[in-house]
Parts: structure tokens; C-alpha cells; sequence
């Protein structure tokens, strides 16, 4: 079995999420990371979303005003 076609950055950040050490992750059977990576996306769905960063709120998009 081949290791997983993945760059380091996501390795990294797929290893520290799951919270397997990175040799094992790159050797992980795909079907069993993709499990695992379907699970972990569960989990962050049922969580709530972080609150909005205050002042953003409907800035993006307008324009001042011509004088």
C-alpha cells in the first residue's frame, strides 16, 4: 500500500485534527481516513458556529458616497 497522496500542510493540520501521529496517518487505509474525516465533519456541523466578528456586519460591498 502506497502512503496517501496529500500534501504536508494538510498531513499537519488532518493528523492534529484527528489526533493521530503523522506516520500513521499517511499509512491509513483511505476508506478508513475518509470515515474519519466524515465523522470529524459531523462533529464541527453539530457544533455552533462562532459569532461573527463585530463591526464586519454588511460592510463588504458598499461604497461611499460621491461628493
Amino acid at each position: 500500500m502506497k502512503p496517501l497522496q496529500i500534501s504536508a500542510d494538510t498531513a499537519v493540520k488532518l493528523a492534529a485534527k484527528l489526533k493521530v501521529p503523522i506516520e500513521h496517518l499517511m499509512h491509513m487505509p483511505q476508506h478508513i481516513l475518509m470515515q474519519k474525516i466524515a465523522e470529524l465533519a459531523k462533529e464541527e456541523a453539530s457544533q455552533p458556529s462562532a459569532p461573527s466578528e463585530p463591526g464586519n456586519d454588511n460592510q463588504a460591498g458598499h461604497e461611499s458616497e460621491p461628493s
